[in-house]
């Protein structure tokens, strides 16, 4: 049996080509704006950038659902997070065609693929694949939960609007530098490395993809980071930039010698001031509701509140060795 004869006879799953990302990127907003939130979408030009990195080929990687007359409703990416080992799933699925098996095919080829690209990962670790839905999409969830996957982990997206510009108070010893890509960035990638090395699902990254992620994307603005020194030595950062339309606190770690002195409060509060002064008064961020460092309660603290849930889900292909003991 092939994976679509799982889709309606009009409906056709095929790979992804490059000349699909304008209308892949469509699709992603489309969906976003019906569980409402266009802030997680993408722009055409950030999905090509990301489908440029080394190692990843959208033409292998990842998948689409098309009408018969060429209209792209379905979308399906995989990328090898770690060794082979550790896989992310992202689906999308357009809210028109809901209930037609295109999220369920799309999901069943992904997994498809992973099998294949598993076999080059080391015999004895575990394998296993996370993917993530909105809270409020029922049918993805259901999905998830008939195709094997238990649910692993919410993640929260926070949110404030200011009013005025907020005060911030650096911790003594502790001052701003502009942030030089030349000279700072191996330093930064090394304290993003260290600062978020015990959070969940998190595996330490090369300069090279660190790079490529942080430093090469269209919307990166040197100017909006924030490095906070104590002499000669990152104690933390805020990795912050643009995004669909709002600011967005992408990255902020603090260094543990350096941890509940209200360093990351202030790192909040300068990032915020930072971008009202630029004239955005919206600011968003990410964040795993089960943060183990307590920035769920540090965002709060800053007047930020949850405006959208994501459920990340869990598959295992292999059982072995885990590569969070490593």
């Amino acid at each position: 049996m092939t994976h679509t004869t799982l889709l309606d006879s009009n409906l056709k799953l095929r790979n992804t080509t490059w000349a699909d990302v304008h209308a892949v990127a469509d699709l992603i907003y489309t969906v976003c704006e019906a569980d409402g939130d266009v802030t997680v979408a993408v722009t055409p030009e950030s999905l090509e950038h990301a489908w440029s990195e080394e190692g990843y080929n959208p033409e292998t990687d990842a998948f689409v659902v098309e009408t018969d007359d060429g209209r792209i409703v379905g979308y399906e990416e995989i990328s090898n997070e770690k060794a082979f080992a550790h896989f992310n799933a992202d689906g999308y699925v357009h809210p028109e065609f809901k209930g037609r098996g295109i999220g369920t095919a799309l999901l069943t080829r992904a997994e498809k693929r992973i099998r294949e690209l598993m076999t080059k990962s080391e015999p004895d670790l575990r394998v296993y694949v996370h993917a993530s839905t909105d809270g409020k999409d029922t049918t993805g969830r259901e999905m998830f939960k008939n195709m094997g996957y238990d649910v692993a982990r919410h993640f929260w997206r926070m949110e404030i609007t200011l009013d005025s510009a907020p005060a911030f108070s650096l911790p003594d010893g502790i001052e701003f530098r502009p942030f030089n890509k030349d000279d700072h960035a191996r330093l930064v990638w090394e304290a993003d490395n260290e600062a978020f090395g015990e959070h969940w699902g998190s595996h330490d990254t090369t300069f090279k993809e660190w790079s490529f992620r942080k430093l090469e994307r269209p919307e990166f603005d040197p100017s909006l980071w924030l490095v906070a020194w104590d002499d000669g030595q990152i104690a933390g950062f805020s990795q912050n930039r643009f995004r669909m339309g709002i600011g967005w606190v992408g990255t902020l770690g603090v260094r543990k010698p350096w941890r509940h002195k209200g360093l990351g409060l202030a790192l909040l509060q300068a990032s915020f001031a930072d971008f009202y002064q630029r004239g955005m008064k919206t600011i968003g961020l990410g964040v795993d509701a089960s943060n183990a460092t307590g920035a769920t309660r540090l965002y709060e603290r800053a007047g930020m509140h949850i405006v959208s849930e994501f459920v990340t889900y869990e598959k295992e292909l292999r059982p072995g060795r885990s590569l969070e003991k490593e």
